[in-house]
């Protein structure tokens, strides 16, 4: 009995274990979040941004779609992919009721503020990220779309006020959603260390 319980003991963690849809979910959004990327850049060379036509532009190798027409054909399909799936993610949330588990609480603040827990101090830093996010992807996506289709959307358009506005804003839009990648790896990282990176996408 008591070998059997040493051994019970002695057996390794299988590790974290993520919900196959989570899974789906992660890769369509890595996937379409870098299709965006590539083919947004190509249609930024077109009509750069920031300082018209005789602007610094990106090397060809980060670009996709080999022209203006299509850098937005490849765009605009990877965006509905991409807003899809955040969609459908959401409702998996909401209905697994994982959305407890996953946005910022009085608590967490209160943690951040007056914590001594340099692991619970993480997982507050992580909900609060993923906070975050929520509306500068809404806002992202929103002004996407009203440049996609500016007559049709000229209600939303109109929100944004002047349509140089309208693409600064959908363009600083792009490095928050990278940078709040980067700091999600980081922050998954120190909590649950490699093996939990390796549980999302295996």
């Amino acid at each position: 009995m008591a070998s059997s319980k040493a051994d019970k003991r002695g057996k390794p963690s299988s590790g974290p274990k993520q919900e196959f849809p989570a899974k789906i979910f992660h890769a369509i959004n890595i996937v379409s979040l870098i299709l965006m990327i590539g083919s947004g850049l190509q249609i930024y060379n077109a009509n750069p941004v920031f300082g018209g036509r005789g602007a610094w532009t990106f090397p060809r190798t980060f670009l996709l779609g080999g022209w203006l027409g299509g850098g937005r054909n490849w765009h605009f399909a990877a965006m509905w992919l991409f807003a899809l799936n955040l969609l459908a993610y959401g409702v998996y949330i909401f209905v697994t009721r994982r959305w407890v588990r996953r946005f910022v609480s009085q608590s967490d603040l209160q943690v951040l503020q007056k914590g001594q827990n340099p692991k619970r101090k993480n997982y507050a830093w992580h909900r609060l990220i993923y906070t975050g996010i929520v509306p500068v992807l809404i806002l992202a996506i929103a002004s996407g779309l009203a440049m996609y289709k500016p007559a049709q959307l000229h209600w939303l358009a109109g929100l944004f006020g002047h349509w140089q506005t309208l693409r600064v804003i959908h363009f600083v839009s792009v490095p928050i959603i990278v940078l709040f990648t980067i700091a999600h790896f980081l922050l998954s990282q120190r909590v649950g260390g490699y093996r939990l990176i390796k549980s999302m996408f295996t």
